[in-house]
């Protein structure tokens, strides 16, 4: 049975389904392998039948995905645990030094009139953008979310829709 699986099948060798990583494109089985490819993102996924998960192969850390039937649902890595820490610290580092910035700015402001009055606070706002850049570069990473290949997709997508 090639194609799509219903939405009652199990995950099956000769199917077809949404790749987990980037959603657009199909994973489907290597020939003479035991593993599956996305034919979009070019990810690599090995699979381990009786509990219908599949394990991206060609990560450092490898993402689990289980089949419910119908998509896709994320696993918890084991020995990996995300809290209230890693949050805490991800916005203090976007947030404190533009933080220091700011408050520099305000409590040893520019001389009014002079030619760079705006500097400190373009500053600031920059020292944002390039933390908060920074970090929502860590989690991308962290959970291998293809970025540029999104951003693709949708500049595709966007013309296909302008041009009717």
């Amino acid at each position: 049975m090639y194609g799509s699986p219903s939405s009652s099948d199990a995950f099956h060798p000769q199917g077809t389904y949404t790749c987990p990583v980037c959603r657009h494109g199909q994973i489907s089985s290597l020939i003479l392998m035991d593993a599956f490819a996305c034919n979009l993102c070019q990810h690599i996924f090995s699979v381990n039948w009786e509990q219908q998960l599949l394990q991206m192969a060609d990560s450092q850390i490898p993402l689990t995905w289980h089949w419910n039937g119908r998509a896709w649902q994320g696993e918890n890595r084991p020995g990996v645990t995300l809290g209230w820490e890693y949050v805490f610290l991800g916005l203090l580092f976007a947030l404190l030094p533009p933080m220091l910035i700011a408050l520099s700015a305000y409590l040893f402001p520019p001389l009014p009139g002079s030619p760079l009055f705006w500097f400190p606070w373009v500053w600031a706002g920059l020292a944002f953008l390039t933390h908060f850049t920074c970090l929502l570069w860590l989690v991308a990473e962290y959970y291998q979310f293809p970025v540029l290949l999104y951003l693709k997709i949708s500049g595709h997508r966007l013309l296909h829709f302008y041009r009717g």
